[in-house]
Protein backbone atom coordinates (compact mmCIF):
# COMPACT_ATOMS: atom_id res chain seq x y z
CA UNK A 1 0.00 0.00 0.00
CA UNK A 2 1.11 3.72 -0.77
CA UNK A 3 0.46 5.89 1.21
CA UNK A 4 3.10 8.70 2.09
CA UNK A 5 0.55 11.34 3.55
CA UNK A 6 -1.67 10.02 5.99
CA UNK A 7 -3.27 13.42 6.90
CA UNK A 8 -3.62 16.98 6.29
CA UNK A 9 -5.43 19.66 8.42
CA UNK A 10 -6.92 22.68 7.12
CA UNK A 11 -7.25 25.58 10.22
CA UNK A 12 -9.97 25.41 12.09
CA UNK A 13 -12.50 28.85 12.61
CA UNK A 14 -10.70 29.24 16.01
CA UNK A 15 -7.51 29.15 14.29
CA UNK A 16 -8.15 31.29 11.65
CA UNK A 17 -10.06 34.01 13.77
CA UNK A 18 -7.12 34.17 15.96
CA UNK A 19 -4.78 35.06 13.23
CA UNK A 20 -6.64 37.81 12.34
CA UNK A 21 -6.42 39.25 15.91
CA UNK A 22 -2.79 39.58 15.66
CA UNK A 23 -2.51 39.93 11.62
CA UNK A 24 -0.85 43.74 11.17
CA UNK A 25 -1.83 42.82 7.43
CA UNK A 26 -5.16 41.79 7.42
CA UNK A 27 -6.25 45.04 9.33
CA UNK A 28 -5.79 46.86 6.57
CA UNK A 29 -8.89 47.99 4.58
CA UNK A 30 -7.14 47.98 1.06
CA UNK A 31 -7.46 44.09 1.08
CA UNK A 32 -10.58 43.10 -0.45
CA UNK A 33 -10.33 39.32 -0.52
CA UNK A 34 -8.68 36.61 2.31
CA UNK A 35 -8.69 34.21 0.15
CA UNK A 36 -8.44 30.95 1.02
CA UNK A 37 -8.96 31.87 4.60
CA UNK A 38 -13.08 30.75 5.44
CA UNK A 39 -13.53 29.10 2.07
CA UNK A 40 -13.12 25.35 3.60
CA UNK A 41 -13.81 25.83 7.09
CA UNK A 42 -17.43 26.85 6.02
CA UNK A 43 -17.90 23.37 5.17
CA UNK A 44 -16.56 21.91 8.28
CA UNK A 45 -13.63 20.54 5.97
CA UNK A 46 -10.99 20.59 8.33
CA UNK A 47 -9.39 17.45 7.88
CA UNK A 48 -8.58 14.80 5.28
CA UNK A 49 -7.33 10.92 6.12
CA UNK A 50 -5.75 9.70 3.06
CA UNK A 51 -6.46 6.36 0.72
CA UNK A 52 -3.97 5.59 -2.00
CA UNK A 53 -6.50 7.24 -4.02
CA UNK A 54 -8.26 9.86 -2.35
CA UNK A 55 -11.47 11.88 -4.46
CA UNK A 56 -12.55 15.70 -3.82
CA UNK A 57 -15.96 15.80 -5.30
CA UNK A 58 -17.73 19.01 -6.27
CA UNK A 59 -18.91 20.99 -8.63
CA UNK A 60 -16.82 24.16 -9.99
CA UNK A 61 -16.48 26.39 -6.91
CA UNK A 62 -17.31 23.73 -4.19
CA UNK A 63 -13.34 24.45 -2.98
CA UNK A 64 -11.66 20.73 -4.77
CA UNK A 65 -9.00 23.15 -5.92
CA UNK A 66 -8.20 25.63 -3.34
CA UNK A 67 -7.87 22.09 -1.07
CA UNK A 68 -5.39 20.87 -3.58
CA UNK A 69 -3.63 23.95 -3.99
CA UNK A 70 -3.05 24.49 0.14
CA UNK A 71 -1.98 21.06 0.25
CA UNK A 72 0.92 21.20 -2.30
CA UNK A 73 1.73 24.50 -1.15
CA UNK A 74 1.98 23.41 2.47
CA UNK A 75 4.11 19.73 1.05
CA UNK A 76 6.11 22.25 -1.39
CA UNK A 77 4.90 20.11 -4.21
CA UNK A 78 6.25 20.61 -7.82
CA UNK A 79 4.30 22.39 -9.52
CA UNK A 80 4.19 24.19 -13.58
CA UNK A 81 1.44 26.58 -13.86
CA UNK A 82 0.24 29.33 -11.43
CA UNK A 83 -2.70 29.32 -9.64
CA UNK A 84 -5.02 31.54 -8.04
CA UNK A 85 -3.37 32.87 -4.56
CA UNK A 86 -4.12 36.02 -2.54
CA UNK A 87 -1.27 37.90 -0.14
CA UNK A 88 -2.84 35.84 2.69
CA UNK A 89 -2.22 32.28 0.81
CA UNK A 90 0.79 31.41 2.98
CA UNK A 91 -0.43 32.89 5.86
CA UNK A 92 -3.31 30.27 5.46
CA UNK A 93 -0.34 27.28 4.74
CA UNK A 94 1.50 27.72 7.45
CA UNK A 95 -1.71 27.53 9.85
CA UNK A 96 -1.88 23.52 8.12
CA UNK A 97 -0.88 20.45 9.95
CA UNK A 98 -0.13 17.18 8.31
CA UNK A 99 1.19 14.00 9.09
CA UNK A 100 3.08 11.54 7.00
CA UNK A 101 2.87 7.68 6.85
CA UNK A 102 6.10 7.70 4.98
CA UNK A 103 8.31 10.56 3.59
CA UNK A 104 6.77 11.95 0.77
CA UNK A 105 8.99 11.02 -2.48
CA UNK A 106 11.12 13.59 -4.19
CA UNK A 107 9.26 14.65 -7.81
CA UNK A 108 5.57 14.43 -5.82
CA UNK A 109 3.85 17.52 -8.06
CA UNK A 110 0.64 18.82 -8.22
CA UNK A 111 -0.80 18.31 -12.39
CA UNK A 112 -3.89 20.38 -13.39
CA UNK A 113 -5.54 20.93 -16.79
CA UNK A 114 -3.08 24.08 -17.46
CA UNK A 115 -0.02 21.38 -17.24
CA UNK A 116 -1.64 19.40 -20.25
CA UNK A 117 -2.99 21.73 -22.39
CA UNK A 118 0.42 23.54 -22.22
CA UNK A 119 1.63 19.97 -23.21
CA UNK A 120 0.00 20.13 -26.27
CA UNK A 121 0.59 23.15 -27.15
CA UNK A 122 4.23 22.21 -26.63
CA UNK A 123 3.96 19.39 -29.01
CA UNK A 124 2.11 21.53 -31.71
CA UNK A 125 4.92 23.87 -31.45
CA UNK A 126 7.73 21.46 -31.94
CA UNK A 127 6.35 19.80 -35.33
CA UNK A 128 5.15 23.42 -36.52
CA UNK A 129 9.40 24.40 -35.93
CA UNK A 130 10.06 20.58 -37.55
CA UNK A 131 7.93 21.33 -40.57
CA UNK A 132 9.65 24.89 -41.00
CA UNK A 133 13.40 23.67 -40.37
CA UNK A 134 12.44 21.00 -42.75
CA UNK A 135 11.13 23.37 -45.64
CA UNK A 136 14.51 25.21 -45.44
CA UNK A 137 17.02 21.92 -45.79
CA UNK A 138 14.76 20.93 -49.14
CA UNK A 139 15.24 24.56 -50.16
CA UNK A 140 19.00 24.03 -48.86
CA UNK A 141 19.43 20.71 -50.54
CA UNK A 142 18.61 21.98 -54.06
CA UNK A 143 20.85 24.05 -54.01
CA UNK A 144 23.57 22.31 -52.89
CA UNK A 145 23.20 19.24 -55.23
CA UNK A 146 22.87 21.80 -58.33
CA UNK A 147 25.77 24.41 -57.70
CA UNK A 148 28.65 24.90 -59.39
CA UNK A 149 30.75 25.16 -56.34
CA UNK A 150 34.34 24.77 -56.70
CA UNK A 151 37.11 24.72 -53.92
CA UNK A 152 39.51 27.84 -54.01
CA UNK A 153 41.27 27.51 -50.73
CA UNK A 154 40.69 25.24 -47.55
CA UNK A 155 38.78 27.71 -45.42
CA UNK A 156 35.91 26.93 -48.21
CA UNK A 157 36.21 23.33 -47.14
CA UNK A 158 33.19 22.81 -45.16
CA UNK A 159 30.87 23.87 -47.75
CA UNK A 160 32.34 21.49 -49.97
CA UNK A 161 31.86 18.66 -47.70
CA UNK A 162 28.08 19.73 -47.38
CA UNK A 163 27.99 19.79 -51.05
CA UNK A 164 29.37 16.39 -51.31
CA UNK A 165 26.80 15.46 -48.71
CA UNK A 166 23.90 16.61 -50.88
CA UNK A 167 25.10 15.31 -54.02
CA UNK A 168 25.46 11.95 -52.27
CA UNK A 169 22.03 11.12 -50.95
CA UNK A 170 18.24 11.47 -51.65
CA UNK A 171 16.70 14.84 -50.73
CA UNK A 172 14.48 12.81 -48.31
CA UNK A 173 17.47 10.86 -46.72
CA UNK A 174 19.91 14.44 -47.00
CA UNK A 175 16.52 16.14 -44.59
CA UNK A 176 16.43 13.05 -42.74
CA UNK A 177 20.21 13.27 -41.60
CA UNK A 178 19.36 16.90 -39.83
CA UNK A 179 16.04 16.84 -38.57
CA UNK A 180 14.03 14.69 -35.97
CA UNK A 181 10.83 13.12 -37.07
CA UNK A 182 7.35 15.08 -36.27
CA UNK A 183 5.89 14.30 -32.59
CA UNK A 184 3.30 11.95 -33.47
CA UNK A 185 0.37 13.58 -34.03
CA UNK A 186 -2.56 12.68 -31.66
CA UNK A 187 -5.98 13.87 -30.76
CA UNK A 188 -6.18 16.28 -27.26
CA UNK A 189 -7.52 13.35 -25.99
CA UNK A 190 -4.50 10.55 -26.66
CA UNK A 191 -1.98 13.33 -25.69
CA UNK A 192 -3.41 14.13 -22.50
CA UNK A 193 -3.76 10.69 -21.65
CA UNK A 194 0.51 10.22 -22.76
CA UNK A 195 1.46 13.07 -20.58
CA UNK A 196 -0.22 11.23 -17.50
CA UNK A 197 1.71 8.05 -18.50
CA UNK A 198 4.99 9.98 -18.46
CA UNK A 199 4.46 12.29 -15.32
CA UNK A 200 3.46 9.02 -13.40
CA UNK A 201 6.02 6.83 -13.59
CA UNK A 202 7.58 6.62 -9.98
CA UNK A 203 6.64 6.19 -6.85
CA UNK A 204 5.43 9.47 -5.65
CA UNK A 205 2.09 11.90 -4.06
CA UNK A 206 0.26 13.76 -7.03
CA UNK A 207 -2.28 15.54 -6.68
CA UNK A 208 -4.39 15.47 -10.04
CA UNK A 209 -6.86 18.34 -10.79
CA UNK A 210 -9.56 17.49 -13.22
CA UNK A 211 -7.56 15.18 -14.84
CA UNK A 212 -10.44 14.34 -17.04
CA UNK A 213 -10.25 17.60 -18.47
CA UNK A 214 -10.07 17.07 -22.33
CA UNK A 215 -11.02 13.80 -22.35
CA UNK A 216 -13.99 11.66 -24.51
CA UNK A 217 -15.99 8.83 -22.23
CA UNK A 218 -13.53 6.58 -23.35
CA UNK A 219 -10.69 8.24 -22.69
CA UNK A 220 -12.01 8.86 -19.40
CA UNK A 221 -12.16 5.17 -18.69
CA UNK A 222 -8.55 4.54 -19.98
CA UNK A 223 -7.66 6.58 -17.49
CA UNK A 224 -9.25 5.58 -14.41
CA UNK A 225 -7.52 1.99 -15.59
CA UNK A 226 -4.16 3.50 -15.61
CA UNK A 227 -4.58 5.24 -12.69
CA UNK A 228 -5.75 2.64 -10.46
CA UNK A 229 -2.92 0.45 -11.93
CA UNK A 230 -0.29 3.31 -11.01
CA UNK A 231 -1.80 3.23 -7.57
CA UNK A 232 -1.48 -0.29 -6.21
CA UNK A 233 0.83 -1.27 -8.43
CA UNK A 234 3.28 1.56 -9.43
CA UNK A 235 3.83 3.16 -5.69
CA UNK A 236 1.76 6.19 -6.21
CA UNK A 237 -0.47 7.90 -4.27
CA UNK A 238 -3.24 9.90 -5.64
CA UNK A 239 -5.11 12.76 -4.31
CA UNK A 240 -7.52 13.82 -7.08
CA UNK A 241 -10.41 16.60 -7.81
CA UNK A 242 -13.22 15.70 -9.95
CA UNK A 243 -16.52 15.21 -11.03
CA UNK A 244 -15.95 12.52 -13.47
CA UNK A 245 -18.03 9.06 -12.63
CA UNK A 246 -15.67 7.00 -14.31
CA UNK A 247 -13.26 8.48 -11.97
CA UNK A 248 -15.32 8.39 -9.29
CA UNK A 249 -15.47 4.77 -9.28
CA UNK A 250 -12.18 3.70 -8.96
CA UNK A 251 -11.23 0.66 -6.67
CA UNK A 252 -10.67 1.86 -3.21
CA UNK A 253 -11.12 5.68 -3.96
CA UNK A 254 -12.48 7.28 -0.66
CA UNK A 255 -14.45 10.37 -1.60
CA UNK A 256 -14.69 13.74 0.13
CA UNK A 257 -18.21 15.52 -1.16
CA UNK A 258 -17.64 18.83 -1.04
CA UNK A 259 -20.99 19.58 -2.72
CA UNK A 260 -22.70 18.85 1.32
CA UNK A 261 -23.23 22.11 3.22
CA UNK A 262 -20.89 19.99 5.64
CA UNK A 263 -18.30 18.27 3.71
CA UNK A 264 -18.98 14.13 4.00
CA UNK A 265 -17.24 10.77 3.17
CA UNK A 266 -19.35 9.06 0.27
CA UNK A 267 -19.38 5.98 -1.62
CA UNK A 268 -19.43 7.29 -5.31
CA UNK A 269 -23.05 5.53 -6.29
CA UNK A 270 -24.21 7.61 -3.00
CA UNK A 271 -23.34 11.04 -4.55
CA UNK A 272 -26.26 12.90 -6.10
CA UNK A 273 -24.67 13.83 -9.10
CA UNK A 274 -24.03 10.34 -9.84
CA UNK A 275 -27.74 9.28 -9.19
CA UNK A 276 -28.87 11.94 -11.67
CA UNK A 277 -26.84 10.05 -14.32
CA UNK A 278 -28.33 6.76 -13.03
CA UNK A 279 -31.98 7.70 -12.89
CA UNK A 280 -31.24 9.31 -16.80
CA UNK A 281 -29.61 6.37 -18.13
CA UNK A 282 -32.45 4.01 -16.25
CA UNK A 283 -35.60 5.83 -17.45
CA UNK A 284 -33.97 5.63 -20.71
CA UNK A 285 -32.82 1.88 -20.68
CA UNK A 286 -35.29 0.95 -23.35
CA UNK A 287 -33.84 3.48 -25.90
CA UNK A 288 -30.62 1.08 -25.84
Amino acid sequence: MSIYLETFRFPEDEAQAVHFLWDEKAKKSCYTSYYPFKILSSKGFERIDFEEITILHGGNGCGKTTALNVIAETLGLQRKSRFNQSAFFRDYTELCVYEEMEAVPEGSCIITSDDVFDYMLDIRALNEGIDEKREELFSEYTELKYSDFQLDSMSQYEQLKKINRARSKTQSGYVKSFLMDNARERSNGETALMYFSEKLVKPGLYLLDEPENSLSAENQIKLQFFLEEAAHYSGCQLVISTHSPFLLAMRGAKIYDLDEEIVDVKQWTELPNIRCYYEFFKQRADEF
